[in-house]
């Protein structure tokens, strides 16, 4: 099954990636083999995972999240997903100053 994923590494910072098998993921990423990225902030944690039907569903997903600021990221492995809109309107806001 195709997911995508949000890990939390050892320094405090989230990586966004996607998958089909998410277990082995996160097993790479922690055992240094995952991504350049996470090979030096290890130990990684699941924060948020979410499955898709298709794996194009699960990379478009990922790489939305992405693009987003930390913030709307925390908001949403929070399950926060009415704070969403707002946060995408204040993330443009400070782009725009």
């Amino acid at each position: 099954m195709p997911w995508t994923y949000i890990i939390q590494c050892a320094d405090g910072s989230y990586y966004v990636g996607a998958t089909t098998d998410l277990e082995r993921r996160i097993g790479d990423h922690n055992e240094g083999i995952g991504s350049k990225y996470t090979s030096g902030r290890r130990p990684v944690r699941l924060v948020y995972s979410a499955a898709f039907p298709s794996l194009g569903e699960a990379y478009a997903w990922e790489k939305q999240v992405q693009r987003w600021g930390r913030s709307r990221r925390e908001a949403l492995i929070r399950g926060d997903y009415g704070a969403l809109p707002a946060l995408a309107r204040e993330n443009f806001k400070k782009r725009k100053t």
